[in-house]
């Protein structure tokens, strides 16, 4: 996968997984909130594999 496609999929979980947290917050429900923090770190870790393949390509272009 390349690096735009992991930070757009981590972009996206990140999103999810906040508006999880933000329905488990409303609705009390401790599972969800655990389920979106999960899958936001989740995102955020894909952003990051992303940055890293695409300073691996700039580099690896020079």
């Amino acid at each position: 996968m390349s690096g735009a496609k992991d930070k757009a999929k981590g972009l996206a979980n990140e999103a999810t997984g906040k508006a999880k947290q933000a329905a488990g917050k409303a609705a009390d429900n401790d599972k969800l909130r655990a389920k979106g923090k999960a899958q936001e770190m989740k995102g955020e870790a894909q952003k990051a594999a992303g940055e890293v393949k695409d300073e691996l390509h700039r580099r690896n272009d020079r």
